[in-house]
């Protein structure tokens, strides 16, 4: 394989395969996951190869900077979707799938005060990582989108939209009419709860 191009931000890379009618897995829509919703964690933890484990979606937008269970470093993701599948060093890049067999998450981290697995798994939504593969082969990194506003502060996780605290002269924002105090509840129809929600949902356009 060849690497295509990668992006540090979110520890996702596109890889070339020169072979044809290799077996896909069908793409879900992770904005339609559910909290309680079973999902399976696909990986090779431990070296144990194709292991499968199963837990439910715990919650979503999670956007805190988690430790990475493969590397240990810390990097930003802007929206995790947490399980509580046990996922631990080797399941990064895995598949999280619903039971039907649809794919909506990538695994990617894990909150670990001990170095494994302490009930907390996080995975990059499926429609982030499609618009992530999508510029990286097209323009060899990832375009995101500006849109101009920053977080007030003191409603982070207000959990009743996503509260615009500043505006950017030069964002897109501006043009709109957006304001300090303004809450984002909705995306086209993507219902917003969180800032986190916010960037991922934003983050899942074109620039």
């Amino acid at each position: 394989a060849t690497v295509v191009g990668t992006d540090p931000s979110t520890d996702i890379a596109v890889i070339k395969i020169e072979e044809r009618k290799l077996p896909a897995i069908t793409f879900g829509n992770s904005d339609d996951v559910k909290v309680g919703e079973w999902v399976l964690a696909v990986g090779n933890p431990f070296n144990l190869n194709s292991t499968v484990t199963a837990g439910i979606i715990s919650a979503k937008g999670r956007g805190h900077i988690m430790e990475n269970s493969k590397s240990g470093n810390q990097f930003p993701i802007e929206s995790f979707i947490q399980t509580d599948a046990a996922v631990n060093q080797g399941n990064s890049g895995g598949a999280l799938i619903t039971t039907d067999g649809q794919l909506v998450g990538i695994n990617s981290a894990i909150y670990a005060p001990n170095g494994t697995y302490a009930g907390y798994s996080f995975a990059i939504p499926v429609n982030l990582v499609k618009k992530i593969i999508n510029d990286l082969i097209k323009f060899g990194d990832v375009k995101r989108p500006y849109l101009g506003v920053s977080v007030d502060r003191e409603k982070f996780d207000a959990g009743d939209g996503a509260h615009v605290g500043e505006i950017a002269k030069d964002g897109a924002a501006t043009n709109i009419g957006l304001k300090p105090g303004d809450v984002i509840t909705k995306i086209n129809d993507v219902p917003i709860f969180s800032w986190t929600e916010l960037q991922a949902t934003v983050s899942s356009y074109n620039a």
